[in-house]
C-alpha cells in the first residue's frame, strides 16, 4: 500500500465495460484505494456532483458522450481533481486531445498494471495535498513583469499534469530552470530530473545514451549500461536542444513516449519507464518540422503544451532586480563587499537588448566586477557593445553569442590556451599564491580569481 493510498477517499471509473471496470476496481482495491464506478457520462456526472473524489479514470469512448468531454466538465468544475484517459492502442490523437483538455495523463488499452498503478501513485499525489519542494535562492523566476508572473502562473498548472510541454525562448533565458521549476512543483519532485543537452551527444552513442545496453551487445559494452530514460525513471527527463537530434534517434524517441516503453540495445524484450517529458530548443522547431528536418509526429508528441520563457526585451523592467541579485550572488562566491552601479552604468544596462539575455546579462556583470577599481560599476566598466557589431567584436572580452553554440565565451581557443599558460606559470613562480601572481602580472586580485575561475585552472 502507498502512503498516498491511505489518504484516498475514493476514485471514480467511468467505462461502459463491465470487464475494464472490475479490472480497475481490483487493480485499486489492491492499492487500499475505494472505488466508485459509472457506466456512462451521465452516471459520472451525477456521481462527481454528490461526491468528492481524489482521482478520476475514464474511457475515451462512452456510451453518451467521449471521455474528453469529461475532462472539460472536470477542468471547469473540479479542477483540482486529476482525471486519466483510457485510450484504444494506438490512438495516439485522442490521447494527445484529451491531454490538450487537462487531463493528467493517460493509459492505452490493453491496459499495463504497472504503468496504470505509477500512474495512480503520481496523480494521488496531487490530491493527497502534495507540497512543492522549497526551492533554494536563485532556482526560481526572479522578477515582478506581468510576462514573468504569467511565466510563474502557466508553470504552476503545468506541474499539475503529465502532459509532454514544450518549452522555447531564446539562448539564455532560462528554459532549464523552467523546466526544473516544473518538475519541482510537480508530483514527481522527489524523483530524479535528468537533463541532457540533445547537441552534445555523439549520433553513434545517441542510442545507447538513451536507452542503455547489455554487456556484450557491441564492441566495447563490457558491462550493462543503464540509459538516461532509465535514470529518469519516475521523474522527468529534460531534452534540452532537441532540434539537434538526427533523424534516426527521432524515430526511437517518439516510439519511447508513445509506449511508455524502451528496449536497450541487446534487450530481447521492452522494459516499462515512467518518465515525463520536456523538451526545449532555441531554435524555431515548428520551421523546421515544415522544412522536413524535424518529424512531424514527434513534433505533435513533445509539443502537447507549449511554453513561451520571454525574453529580457519582453521584461526590462526585471533588469535591475535580476542585475542586484547576480551582483549578490557573484559578492558572495568571491567573499568581496557587494558592489553598486552607477547611474551611468544602470542606464546602459536599461538600454542594452541583451541577445544573450539573462545568462548574457550575469556573465557581463561578472567581468564588469573584475574590471571595476572599486565597488562602484561605470558603463565603462560594462563593456556593452555600442550596436555597432564592429565595437563588439573587437573586444575579445566582449561577450559572444554563436547562435549553435550558446555557451560560447566569445575568446579565441587559442587566445585561451595563451592567457592560461601564462597564468599558470604565473602561479607557480609564486608557489600558487594568487595576490602574488596578480601583482607579477599587473592586474588586481580580483581578476586573477575570475580568469582562474573562467579557464578552469585547478
Amino acid at each position: 500500500m502507498t502512503a498516498a493510498a491511505h489518504k484516498i477517499n475514493n476514485t471514480l471509473i467511468v467505462d461502459d465495460e463491465p470487464d475494464i471496470r472490475e479490472l480497475l476496481e481490483i487493480t485499486l482495491s489492491r492499492m487500499g484505494i475505494e472505488t466508485t464506478s459509472a457506466a456512462n457520462l451521465q452516471q459520472a456526472r451525477t456521481s462527481l456532483a454528490s461526491n468528492k473524489y481524489d482521482l478520476c479514470l475514464t474511457d475515451m469512448r462512452l456510451p453518451d458522450g467521449n471521455g474528453i468531454d469529461l475532462v472539460r466538465d472536470i477542468q471547469s468544475q473540479h479542477p483540482e481533481l486529476p482525471v486519466a484517459v483510457i485510450t484504444a492502442h494506438g490512438n495516439m490523437q485522442s490521447a494527445i486531445e484529451a491531454l490538450k483538455a487537462g487531463a493528467f495523463d493517460f493509459v492505452s488499452k490493453p491496459v499495463d498494471l504497472s504503468i496504470l498503478r505509477n500512474l495512480i501513485e503520481t496523480a494521488l499525489r496531487l490530491s493527497d495535498g502534495h507540497k512543492p519542494l522549497d526551492l533554494p535562492v536563485g532556482a526560481e523566476l526572479l522578477g515582478n513583469s506581468s510576462a514573468i508572473e504569467q511565466t510563474r502562473k502557466t508553470i504552476d498548472k503545468l506541474s499539475r499534469s503529465q502532459a509532454p510541454v514544450y518549452i522555447s525562448g531564446e539562448s539564455g533565458v532560462g528554459k532549464e530552470l523552467v523546466a526544473r521549476l516544473i518538475h519541482q512543483q510537480g508530483p514527481r519532485a522527489d524523483n530524479p530530473f535528468v537533463p541532457v543537452n540533445c547537441g552534445a551527444i555523439p549520433t553513434e552513442l545517441m542510442e545507447s545514451e538513451f536507452f542503455g545496453h547489455k554487456k556484450g551487445s557491441f564492441t566495447g559494452a563490457v558491462t550493462d549500461k543503464q540509459g538516461l530514460f532509465q535514470a529518469a525513471n519516475g521523474g522527468t527527463l529534460f531534452l534540452d536542444e532537441v532540434a539537434d537530434l538526427p533523424l534516426s534517434m527521432q524515430v526511437k524517441l517518439l516510439r519511447a513516449i508513445q509506449e511508455k516503453a524502451i528496449r536497450p540495445i541487446g534487450e530481447q524484450r521492452e522494459i516499462p519507464i515512467d518518465v515525463r517529458v520536456l523538451s526545449a530548443t532555441h531554435k524555431d522547431l515548428e520551421q523546421l518540422t515544415k522544412d522536413g528536418q524535424f518529424r512531424q509526429d514527434l513534433f505533435y508528441r513533445i509539443n502537447v503544451i507549449s511554453l513561451h520563457v520571454p525574453g529580457l526585451r519582453e521584461r526590462p523592467e526585471d533588469i535591475p532586480i535580476l542585475t542586484n541579485y547576480f551582483l549578490k550572488r557573484i559578492a558572495m562566491a568571491w567573499q568581496t563587499a557587494v558592489p553598486q552601479l552607477d547611474r551611468s552604468a544602470m542606464e546602459a544596462i536599461k538600454n542594452y537588448s541583451f541577445p544573450g539575455n539573462v545568462r548574457e546579462l550575469e556573465n557581463i556583470l561578472e567581468r564588469a566586477m573584475t574590471l571595476c577599481e572599486s565597488d562602484l560599476i561605470s558603463a565603462e566598466d560594462l563593456q556593452l557593445p555600442d550596436g555597432n557589431e564592429k565595437a563588439a567584436s573587437s573586444n575579445p572580452l566582449s561577450p559572444q553569442l554563436d547562435e549553435d553554440n550558446p555557451e560560447s565565451s566569445g575568446l579565441d581557443p587559442m587566445l585561451e590556451n595563451t592567457e592560461r599558460e601564462v597564468i599558470i606559470k604565473a602561479l607557480e613562480q609564486t608557489r600558487y599564491n594568487k595576490t602574488a601572481a596578480a601583482k607579477l602580472l599587473g592586474i588586481s586580485f580580483r581578476a586573477m580569481r575570475y580568469r582562474i575561475k573562467k579557464l578552469g585552472i585547478e
